[in-house]
C-alpha cells in the first residue's frame, strides 16, 4: 500500500508539473505573439513625407491644448484668445506677476490673465517658450525633446530639473514616437520669438 499511495503522489506531482510547464510555455508564446505584433504594427505604420510630418505637428499642437499655455492670450469679446502675434512664445518675460494670496494656495491652484503662469504648492511656473527661436526649442535636438515629453525633464537634459505643473508630460509621454517626430518637426517651422522665460520660483520664495 505504501508503494501504491507513493506512486500516486509521485504521479499527481508529475501532472502538475506538466500542467505548470504547459501554462509557463502558452504565457511564453502569448509574449512573444504580442512582441511581434507590436513590431508588424510599427513596421506597417506608413512613412511620413517631412510635409507631411510637419502637417502632423500642426494638428495635434492645435488639437492637445498646447495653446492654453505655451501662448499669451489677447481679451475678446468671446473671452481670452491666443494672441496671434505671439503664438507659443510662452510667458511674457516683461510681465509682472500679479500680488499672490498664499493663503488661498491651500484651496487653489491659480493662473495669471494671460494663462502663461501658474501658481500652487510647487510654487510659481512659467510656459515655456517652444517656438523655432534661439531662446525657445531653436537649438533643441530631437533626442531633448524626447527626453522632455517622456521623461519630464526640464529642456529634455538628464539630471535637470523636473518639468512642473500644470505641463501634462505624463499624458503626452504615451503618444508615438511618430507623433513626437511630428510634434517637434513642426515646432522646428513656428514663427521665431525671441522671448526668455522667468526660471520657476519656489514656494519658500513667493512674496
Amino acid at each position: 500500500m505504501e508503494l501504491k499511495e507513493l506512486s500516486k503522489q509521485i504521479n499527481r506531482l508529475l501532472a502538475t508539473a506538466i500542467i505548470a510547464l504547459i501554462i509557463v510555455v502558452a504565457m511564453g508564446l502569448v509574449l512573444v505573439s504580442c512582441r511581434e505584433q507590436t513590431k508588424t504594427t510599427e513596421m506597417t505604420q506608413p512613412t511620413l513625407s517631412q510635409e507631411e510630418l510637419i502637417k502632423r505637428g500642426a494638428y495635434i499642437v492645435n488639437a492637445s491644448g498646447c495653446h492654453d499655455c505655451h501662448s499669451p492670450k489677447v481679451m475678446t469679446s468671446s473671452g481670452p484668445e491666443p494672441d496671434p502675434e505671439r503664438l507659443l512664445s510662452g510667458h511674457r518675460a516683461n510681465m509682472p506677476l500679479p500680488k499672490i494670496q498664499k493663503e488661498a494656495l491651500r484651496d487653489w491652484v491659480l493662473f495669471n490673465q494671460e494663462q502663461t503662469s501658474a501658481v500652487g504648492p510647487w510654487g510659481v511656473s512659467f510656459a515655456a517658450n517652444i517656438t523655432s527661436a534661439e531662446t525657445g526649442i531653436g537649438n533643441w535636438t530631437k533626442e531633448q525633446f524626447f527626453g522632455a515629453i517622456r521623461k519630464g525633464k526640464y529642456k529634455g537634459l538628464e539630471g535637470s530639473r523636473p518639468l512642473l505643473p500644470p505641463m501634462p508630460w505624463q499624458v503626452y509621454r504615451n503618444m508615438t514616437d511618430t507623433d513626437l517626430n511630428a510634434i517637434f518637426a513642426y515646432l522646428q517651422t513656428t514663427k521665431p520669438i525671441e522671448n526668455i522665460v522667468p526660471a520657476p520660483i519656489d514656494p519658500i520664495d513667493i512674496k
